[in-house]
């Protein structure tokens, strides 16, 4: 095995110290990593905050799958680059609302060959004849407009404004643990728990019938570049 660095040892020591806590500890403690001791050389980056909320579920059953959007209350600390598949009046209404990349066919040919500059795609009806067909490129990438995500949609100004703002798709992988961003390390102990209460609440609500047994099996919190810390799971 590798030997931990100075900073990575630094880490894991807090962790282990605190152990499994409740959502508002772990904050804290995630908080805790900004601050290392002095003689640990800094991260020298705003690293990312990311829940990971391992589901009694079965993915391999469509009606087991847990997927959502959500827009935090405090934002994720990125406004995202959003590309808009539409035509007529919508295409005036896209590039007003903020939208990088507005367009039709000429955006499909680009995608087709290997482009993928943005963050978020958004169709509307009407142009999902030419979206359909890029599914192999988008959908690996999880850029593929989406009714059920809301990319897919007449109201385009309000689709571009909410994923601008800071929207966020999240689904449960293979082995039933949805993955999901909540902020920036930058932010407040509160903002990040209430984005995190936020998504812990959308998740117990979009609990599917034929889930049995302990839904929440466990849940983590942690930086880019750090060790978890394990979140009681309620």
């Amino acid at each position: 095995m590798a030997k931990l660095s100075k900073r990575q040892q630094a880490l894991h020591k807090i962790v282990a110290n605190v152990g499994t806590v409740d959502l508002s500890k772990a904050i804290e403690t995630v908080k805790k990593f900004e601050s290392l001791p002095s003689a640990v050389k800094p991260f020298g980056f705003d690293q990312t905050v990311d829940l990971a909320i391992r589901l009694g579920v079965d993915p391999k059953h469509a009606d087991q799958i847990v997927r959502g959007s959500i827009v935090f209350p405090h934002g994720i600390g990125k406004a995202k680059r959003v590309l808009v598949f539409c035509q007529g009046p919508n295409t005036a209404i896209a590039q007003q609302a903020g939208a990088e990349h507005v367009g039709g066919k000429e955006l499909a040919d680009k995608i087709k060959d290997g482009w993928t500059d943005f963050d978020v795609a958004i169709a509307t009806p009407d142009m999902m004849g030419i979206v359909g067909p890029l599914g192999r490129v988008l959908g690996p990438r999880g850029l593929m407009p989406s009714p059920r995500a809301g990319t897919v949609t007449q109201d385009v100004a309000g689709a571009v404004k909410e994923y601008r703002a800071g929207k966020v798709e999240f689904r449960c992988d293979d082995a039933g643990i949805v993955h999901c961003v909540i902020g920036k390390l930058s932010f407040g102990a509160q903002q990040l728990l209430d984005n995190a209460e936020a998504l812990m609440s959308m998740i117990r609500q979009l609990k599917p019938s034929a889930s049995k047994g302990q839904y929440i099996r466990s849940v983590t919190i942690s930086g880019t570049q750090t060790p978890g810390v394990r979140i009681t799971a309620a």
